[in-house]
């Protein structure tokens, strides 16, 4: 039986490789590769000459049965994305599960990861954190995703796309006005970039200069300290005197707070029983 090789490819430096990776990408007898134009870039530079085949999010339902049949009968094979590690915001993982289930040898051939290099630029904690894919895009999906971010105490990384960051700061200045957060991008390439600011400094940066390439975000986590129920329920008397009802302005200060919003609305309906 063959193996699986799942394959870390250059976030941007191409001269990020290992020496085991170039052996590897020579050695077997396929590449699955995300996209063959951005894989053959980087074959070309190192001079390997393996065959390439297409394997990527629109494709994988069909490709992932034909590539274990492959290593079954036919050889090894080799897995790249376009940058990064395969089955992390990438295909893989539907091929590497399935690799497992038929008892197929599959390792792994570590190298760069825009998720741990953003992590170490950020300058903010990193003994322990969470990363988080990409935001939703909006909705339901979304506003839970800010919700959880109120109450997690690690350090959060997640990526954003360029054409969606300003909308993204303005949502974090809107739920985390005090966070730290640091926006990376063009990791490892001539243009780097780590700005680290509030989320309202970040949106008056971009704002300025208009975002290109690809984005990691790391944010400071939760204050460590229990939240404070009376600071909630004053957020939420401020949201009621501009005109919001009381439930929506306990559900707010509870995103925002982490307090319960079951506390926040009953000191405002205690409120209004003092008043009459």
């Amino acid at each position: 039986m063959h193996t699986l090789y799942l394959c870390a490819s250059p976030i941007g430096n191409l001269e990020d490789v290992s020496l085991r990776l170039i052996r590897t990408l020579n050695e077997v007898s396929l590449i699955a590769c995300e996209d063959t134009r951005t894989s053959a870039t980087l074959l070309a530079r190192y001079d390997i000459h393996t065959p390439l085949t297409a394997y990527h999010d629109h494709n994988k339902a069909r490709e992932t049965d034909r590539l274990i049949d492959y290593l079954l009968t036919e050889g090894d094979l080799a897995l790249l994305t376009d940058a990064g590690m395969p089955a992390v915001s990438d295909p893989g993982y539907e091929l590497a599960c399935a690799a497992q289930d038929r008892q197929i040898p599959l390792t792994v051939i570590p190298g760069p990861s825009a998720v741990l290099t953003a992590l170490v630029l950020a300058g903010l904690p990193t003994d322990r954190f969470v990363f988080d894919g990409f935001l939703p895009k909006g909705g339901k999906a979304r506003r839970d995703r800010l919700k959880d971010w109120a109450r997690e105490p690690r350090t959060i990384v997640f990526f954003e796309a360029p054409h969606r960051i300003l909308a993204t700061l303005a949502d974090l200045a809107d739920h985390f006005p005090d966070r730290q957060v640091a926006a990376c991008r063009e990791l490892t390439k001539r243009f780097e970039e780590v700005v680290k600011d509030t989320p309202q400094g970040l949106l008056d940066h971009f704002n300025e200069n208009p975002p290109r390439g690809e984005f990691v975000l790391v944010m400071a986590g939760a204050p460590s300290q229990a939240p404070d129920p009376e600071a909630a329920a004053n957020l939420a008397r401020s949201l009621t005197r501009e005109g919001m009802r009381t439930k929506e302005a306990a559900k707010i200060a509870a995103e925002k707070t982490g307090v319960s919003k079951r506390l926040i609305y009953q000191a405002l309906i205690a409120d209004d029983r003092q008043a009459d």
